[in-house]
């Protein structure tokens, strides 16, 4: 931890409060920052975590691996969402959320001497759970010109001798960037060329747009010999508050999230895998709900951006825009703009150097709001 810096989004964090408690305040803050989901979950769902809690068996400890009616619920979702059959005993496994199980699975694999490759725009925990693990990490370049997709063709002999695994994420948080089948077919051959663990991080799978559908690593022949796929119930069903996702994959490599879990935890809480198990078996109605309103958002607040002269790419997946700052500092301008504008963004460096310049919008307000922070944004970056 002494040589870990700091968690970005903690300072981030720490910047927004600084400024709603300010004089300047005045409750005009509109916060874009964190991808939290404003929206309250599927009433179905609530319900069912309600008659859950009233269970006799979800008061005592969960089972390790997972509730049997959420893991047989994320095994028919994968049957019918991607047409893969996984065991729900042995190939899927419960999580407190995904980001969770990246990282107990990178921190079981890796130590002092092992790198993992991570693209160099990326979610936090990929990297940082390789370095409290003592590994060492290869950041992957990840431009705008390839479609923010990762590449891998310039990684070294020596670093992929002792390279171990290799993350990648589709739809992608936080540039909003897909990704077709061809990539996840080189991914494979990467990964099965070099002995590497592929983890592919699917939080963002039910948020798609025009007309893309989000493949699974698993339509590629082969793959469950070296990959993984996690998947989330934060965005797609607004229970990001409750912490639930889920691993697939084979059961030698589910087996290495199960027993670094047992030992420093006791599982998920039954009631909310209760939930959980509801809402993968309607996610046929309900996931739609979810991906509408963000789409909706997206097509409103692009739109008002180029409304206001600004060159704003519309993403083909996520719940974010990401674009280019004025200037190219994209810390100051967003401490600009929230000190100015009252509204709070990411800065794209907090996803890592190849962030540098970039911004991130976080499509978590009604869309009048997400118009209303777009023209305050406009008015302070007019040409005076």
């Amino acid at each position: 931890m002494r040589v870990l810096p700091k968690y970005v989004f903690a300072t981030l964090e720490e910047r927004v409060h600084a400024y709603a408690a300010s004089s300047q305040a005045g409750g005009k803050l509109i916060n874009l920052g964190i991808g939290s989901p404003d929206q309250p979950m599927p009433a179905a769902v609530a319900d069912a975590l309600g008659e859950s809690a009233h269970a006799s068996d979800v008061s005592g400890y969960p089972r390790f691996r997972g509730d049997p009616r959420f893991l047989n619920s994320a095994s028919r979702y994968l049957s019918e969402r991607f047409g893969h059959d996984f065991d729900p005993d042995t190939e899927l496994l419960a999580l407190a959320g995904s980001k969770e199980g990246i990282a107990q699975l990178i921190m079981a694999v890796v130590g002092e001497g092992d790198v993992v490759l991570v693209p160099d725009i990326y979610y936090p925990v990929y990297a940082r759970s390789a370095m409290l693990a003592g590994a060492d990490v290869e950041f992957l370049p990840m431009r705008a010109e390839n479609g923010f997709l990762a590449d891998w063709s310039g990684v070294s002999a020596d670093v992929l001798r002792r390279a171990r695994m290799l993350v990648v994420n589709y739809p992608n948080n936080p540039t909003g960037a897909v990704a077709g089948l061809d990539f996840y077919e080189r991914a494979v051959a990467f990964a099965r060329e070099h002995d590497l663990i592929l983890i592919s991080d699917a939080a963002y799978c039910e948020l798609a747009y025009d007309g893309f559908t989000p493949p699974s690593v698993f339509d590629v022949e082969g793959a469950r010999d070296v990959a993984v796929e996690l998947y989330s119930t934060s965005k797609s069903f607004n229970m990001a508050g409750l912490r639930l996702g889920f691993i697939a994959g084979a059961a030698r490599l589910v087996d290495l999230v199960a027993d670094f879990r047992t030992s420093i935890g006791y599982g998920v809480p039954t009631v909310i895998q209760r939930a959980g198990a509801l809402a993968l078996a309607q996610w046929r109605e309900l996931a739609p709900l979810a991906c509408n309103r963000y789409r909706e958002r997206r097509d409103a607040t692009v739109a008002a951006f180029r409304d206001a002269g600004w060159d704003v790419p519309a993403p083909h997946g996520a719940m974010y825009l990401w674009f280019r700052v004025p200037g190219g500092d994209d810390w100051q301008w967003t401490a600009d703009v929230l000190d100015h504008a009252g509204v709070a963004l990411t800065p794209g460096s907090a996803f890592g150097e190849g962030g540098k310049g970039f911004a991130r919008l976080s499509l978590v307000r009604d869309v009048d709001t997400l118009r209303e922070a777009v023209r305050r944004i406009a008015q302070m970056n007019a040409p005076r």
